[in-house]
């Protein structure tokens, strides 16, 4: 473990950027926690460059109440300097600076030199993939978990799919699973621009992605029963929720992967710190339920002419991303280019109450592993889950992100040593379901069918 952090550090978790958007819905569902008799979160600072604007975050974040008296702590991603201090004083820092591919490097950096743990909301894979490629080792060496992709992106497509995985009891299996996700509100829906910044930026960086993908050993595969799915249309129905969907390239498919790779090498899961005996008996368990399946995502909408919409959105980033000039429109006019979907100033207070999101997850499989062994031999069953919450951006990611931190502080000895690693393959087997329904998102079968 570290020699850097503390024996006993200051804080058990810092914010950082928590002046932001995201930000201060971070700091207003940390509050609920901290100091609560069931709660592992006994003391919590805020940190970012500008002062002021963290003690405004908190005073809205604590409203109606009067702000509690939290540590303001000044640090900037440019000031390596600052953001080791911060990592020398905590146990783990929530990171809420995005893009991650801009800002992130220098926290990640700082976490591992100092051996604290680091979750971010992060939904970028070339991000994800390169701090991995950097930190990873050192992260194992030096005790510090890093694990990126800890709210809307993508643990709701982590743990739906394990979730749905657990419904194929043998000698049932699944061959194959699609998400599909519908953002759904009574106003309009309007997403953080640090999203859409993020996609941009992501069309831009596209080749230095496949690049690092090249340069790299292939990860061992997971062995799925049965043939690789059809292509499929570019457009379909799924009429038990009765929506219209098309395929979306998003980073939960390939945060899957990931965790899906890492079990192919480590079938019990990764060990614990210190893990009691019941421990490892709990995490073997639970990793003999969850079984492999090839895993894509959807964008759905009810209308026919939201699916256009969003084919038109897609074509519009991937066209103007790839240059100077139509990456600087797209960002200088996120609300033109998005059809209305984005803005800078972000959604009202009003518009992200109203929001919710359902995410059905449709998994074909074989009501017999052996069929699937058998020549052209298609699925014969289909199972439908589905999770469900409310508004994505503000208010999934924060309950996920904030419910992850308290499980590091509270079970840190069943959980890995260090390194930098998927959000499915460290919480898959602890209660962060639980947690979850608890707080607002919800797991539920749909139906189990015969085809």
């Amino acid at each position: 473990m570290s020699q850097n952090l503390s024996p006993n550090p200051t804080y058990d978790v810092i914010i950082l950027g928590a002046s932001g958007f995201t930000g201060k819905y971070v700091i207003r569902e940390a509050l609920k926690f901290l100091n609560v008799p069931s709660s592992s979160l006994k003391n919590l600072a805020i940190a970012g460059r500008n002062t002021s604007k963290l003690s405004q975050a908190l005073q809205w974040a604590s409203h109606p109440n009067p702000p509690p008296q939290i540590p303001i702590l000044t640090a900037d991603t440019t000031d390596p300097s600052s953001l080791r201090y911060l990592a020398s004083q905590t146990k783990i820092i929530l990171n809420c600076v995005g893009p991650f591919r801009l800002y992130g490097e220098p926290v990640v950096e700082a976490c591992v030199d100092s051996g604290c743990d680091y979750l971010d909301i992060c939904g970028e894979p070339e991000f994800m993939e390169r701090m991995d490629v950097m930190y990873h080792e050192k992260a194992v060496h030096m005790g510090s978990l890093i694990v990126s992709a800890c709210g809307f992106d993508s643990i709701p497509a982590e743990l739906g799919l394990m979730f749905n995985s657990r419904q194929w009891l043998p000698p049932a299996v699944p061959n194959r699973v699609e998400a599909y996700v519908s953002l759904e509100s009574d106003k309009r829906i309007v997403g953080n621009f640090g999203t859409y910044e993020s996609a941009v930026l992501g069309v831009a960086n596209v080749d230095k992605l496949q690049e690092l993908r090249r340069s790299r050993p292939k990860r061992p595969r997971p062995v799925i029963p049965g043939p690789p799915p059809p292509k499929g249309p570019l457009m379909d129905h799924l009429k038990e929720a009765g929506v219209w969907a098309v395929k979306l390239p998003s980073a939960d498919a390939i945060v899957v992967r990931r965790t899906l790779s890492y079990l192919a090498e480590n079938p019990h899961g990764l060990p614990g710190v210190n893990e009691s005996t019941e421990q490892v008996e709990r995490r073997e368990a639970f990793w003999s339920t969850i079984k492999p399946a090839h895993f894509g995502v959807k964008i759905a909408s009810k209308s026919l002419l939201g699916v256009v919409r969003f084919i038109t959105v897609g074509l519009l980033i991937g066209l103007f991303g790839k240059i100077g000039i139509g990456r600087w429109l797209l960002l200088k006019f996120p609300s033109l280019f998005s059809l209305g979907w984005f803005r800078k100033k972000g959604p009202t207070e009003d518009e992200v109450a109203s929001a919710t999101f359902k995410m059905w997850f449709v998994g074909h499989g074989f009501s017999d592993g052996s069929l699937a062994l058998q020549e052209n031999r298609k699925p014969d069953t289909k199972i439908i889950t589905r999770v469900m919450g409310p508004e994505v951006g503000y208010l999934t990611t924060p309950i996920i992100l904030v419910q992850c931190a308290l499980i590091l502080l509270k079970e840190r000895d069943n959980l890995p040593t260090g390194g930098v690693l998927p959000p499915g393959i460290v919480f898959g087997p602890t209660d962060l379901q639980d947690r979850l329904q608890q707080n607002g998102i919800s797991f539920d079968v749909i139906s189990k069918n015969t085809v």
